[in-house]
């Protein structure tokens, strides 16, 4: 045999065991994403009465996804996806700036062996389930809960303040506290990562500690960042738990729209199309995002 029948022999060996370890994991994929988001595709151009589904080829779920109101106003859908967008920017945008000087404060100023501890305390909150914390922050910002009845003890307002429950600023503090976490732990592994000798060397050449933040540390620490954005960004718009238990009709999101068309109006076609117009928005911000932040990276060069 020659040499050249053995090397292709030999690639064709370690081409087939090559498929044989993908092939479990492509299959695991293939049965459980591709599988159901083909499915929710196919469903969002189909029709269906009551429990009658019509497989015709239509365009009408998107056609009244985007319609205008008789007044002329945005449709339901539409005004439900923008709110979904603003509810979900502002918690990214409060969750990471929160957690950033928590990332920081561990990475940088507590003791290499106890930040094991920290790491540990910060998440002990998901010992406990997710309607538990939802429910507790209900009794915090209620009428009558903590947050009013301490404000009122103290004499700081005269009466329980209303614009902390049941809408929108009740559902951005409720997902940041519930996600801050999942904002912490990738920051302070970029700052981790971050080699002390570049901070030293920035202060030798005439830095303070502000400019050698926004000149070293933070563009070292932007991997973090833009995962914690993600992270928190992707999850939070398709929330339907948190703005269902205290959004009230002000801080209802879209996922919640894509509930009620499936299990109470019985038209999961129209909840289909709502499910991938969200999927199609949600990808092209996060897109957006990271290619403007490879941008300024590079910028950073």
């Amino acid at each position: 045999m020659s040499r050249r029948q053995r090397s292709g022999r030999l690639g064709r060996s370690e081409a087939a065991s090559g498929l044989l370890l993908v092939s479990p994991t492509a299959l695991y994929a293939l049965l459980l994403l591709a599988a159901p988001l083909a499915t929710i595709l196919a469903f969002s151009f189909w029709s269906q009465d009551y429990l009658t589904i019509d497989r015709s080829f239509t365009l009408k779920n998107y056609q009244e996804a985007f319609a205008s109101q008789a007044n002329g106003d945005m449709s339901l859908y539409l005004e439900l996806m923008f709110r979904s967008l603003r509810i979900s920017g502002a918690v990214t945008v409060a969750t990471v700036l929160l957690a950033f000087p928590m990332a920081y404060f561990v990475s940088f100023h507590v003791a290499p062996s106890r930040k094991s501890m920290w790491i540990f305390l910060i998440t002990i909150p998901f010992w406990t389930s997710y309607l538990i914390r939802v429910f507790l922050w209900k009794v915090i910002l209620g009428y009558n809960g903590v947050f009013n009845t301490t404000l009122q003890g103290v004499g700081i307002i005269d009466e329980p303040l209303t614009f902390i429950l049941y809408n929108a600023n009740a559902v951005v503090i409720t997902l940041a506290h519930a996600y801050a976490p999942f904002a912490i732990l990738p920051i302070f592994v970029a700052l981790e990562k971050i080699d002390r000798s570049l901070l030293e060397a920035s202060r030798d050449l005439g830095e303070n500690h502000i400019t050698t933040f926004l000149r070293v540390t933070l563009p070292l620490a932007m991997p973090g960042v833009v995962a914690a954005v993600l992270i928190v960004f992707i999850p939070t718009i398709g929330d339907y738990v948190t703005p269902r238990l205290v959004g009230g009709p002000g801080g209802q999101m879209i996922a919640n729209m894509i509930q009620t068309q499936f299990l109470k109006l019985n038209n999961a076609p129209m909840g289909a199309a709502l499910a991938v117009l969200a999927m199609l928005m949600v990808g092209a911000i996060s897109v957006i995002f990271v290619m403007l932040n490879r941008r300024f990276l590079g910028g950073q060069k």
